[in-house]
């Protein structure tokens, strides 16, 4: 096995935390003897539980006492949750270190690295590193841009339209292509709509047909507390915390906002009414993730503040007309545009997602 392939390990490794981890990262470790043989490997399962080097070297035992360690993060330093990983890299006579990149956290961000080398550990770092970023998107954009990574999603008939109407409920997707969002809903941190969509669709937004072990935090972004007290997302408050995004004028409004914690939800106040402001709030709560389901007003606002990172289209066969919304309607879009672009077939309809400026 080449060194790539170690490192590959730990990346599949990392992946098994998908959905359970946040706020921290997902993160793999391998340990390989000088014969090339791995003796160690573990993964980190969720916040509070050991690191994956940790886990490792604990399987390796005795026998990581010369050997190197593949991680797909930086060793972290300080005292967490848990114990700090470097000196006990150290302990277990590890003498080399691989990683894949470094740990962004304020609190690591490159000491981990120098404590390994003080203590006379080869490290080197830049293995595979895009793949690791790539992993930990929303790790890396809420640790160093302060607010969680954005996937636009988006069901659209053929002539890229995503409702008949404005205002106007327009189901497009197959049974297909919403399993697909449904796995998807699994693995986020949060789903987030506009108040138009609640008073349009009136949805759930829960995760439904599969299995997710954190609650789905969901978002409802609304300036002037419309939400109605009658919204079904209100009802479903044991699938996770329905958060409502509002401005300072319409939470001094007690008469609006008391019914609506009487429901149970959460009102967050942003500073203004972009939705920088609103990200903000979420990033305060630690969500790293948000997919964001709508609707048009919402998009629009998320793509004129650059502030979407990944899209997601459902492209279904349906053919709408001239009359149709169309979706981001009037600013410069095109799918074909994203990158590292996926296209996949759902049953009669296809999935297109990729980055809009790419991992980073």
């Amino acid at each position: 096995m080449t060194e790539s392939d170690y490192m590959d390990r730990a990346l599949f490794l990392a992946a098994r935390g998908r959905g359970r981890t946040s706020p921290n990262p997902m993160v793999g470790a391998v340990v390989v003897a000088p014969d090339g043989v791995i003796v160690g490997q573990g993964f980190h399962a969720r916040a509070g539980k050991p690191h994956a080097e940790v886990q490792a070297l604990g399987m390796a035992g005795g026998r990581a006492r010369g050997a190197t360690l593949y991680c797909t993060l930086e060793p972290c330093c300080h005292q967490g949750r848990t114990g700090p990983c470097a000196p006990r890299i150290v302990e277990a006579g590890i003498v080399r270190v691989v990683a894949a990149t470094v740990d962004p956290n304020p609190v690591v961000d490159g000491r981990g690295i120098t404590y390994l080398r003080s203590q006379g550990v080869d490290v080197e770092v830049g293995l595979r590193e895009a793949a690791a970023v790539r992993l930990n998107q929303p790790f890396f954009t809420l640790t160093r841009e302060g607010r969680p990574f954005v996937i636009l999603k988006a069901a659209t008939s053929l002539d890229g339209c995503i409702a008949r109407t404005p205002g106007e409920r327009t189901e497009l997707t197959s049974a297909a292509a919403n399993r697909h969002a449904h796995g998807v809903r699994a693995e986020v941190d949060a789903i987030g709509v506009g108040v138009g969509t609640i008073l349009c669709d009136d949805p759930l937004l829960t995760a439904r047909g599969v299995y997710r072990e954190e609650p789905l935090i969901r978002v409802i972004f609304d300036r002037r507390l419309r939400t109605p007290l009658s919204a079904r997302v209100l009802s479903t408050r044991d699938a996770g915390p329905v958060m409502i995004v509002t401005e300072a004028a319409a939470a001094a409004r007690a008469d609006v906002r008391q019914p609506l914690e009487d429901r149970g939800a959460e009102i967050e106040v942003a500073r203004d009414g972009s939705f920088g402001a609103a990200l903000e709030r979420l990033a305060a709560r630690q969500v790293g993730s948000l997919v964001l389901e709508g609707g048009a007003a919402v998009h629009a606002s998320a793509w004129d503040e650059g502030l979407v990172d990944y899209v997601r289209l459902y492209v279904t066969p349906h053919i709408i007309g001239p009359d149709g919304l169309k979706l981001l309607d009037g600013r410069r879009f095109s799918s074909a545009a994203l990158v590292e672009q996926h296209v996949e077939a759902l049953g009669p309809d296809v999935l297109i997602e990729g980055y809009v400026h790419g991992p980073r």
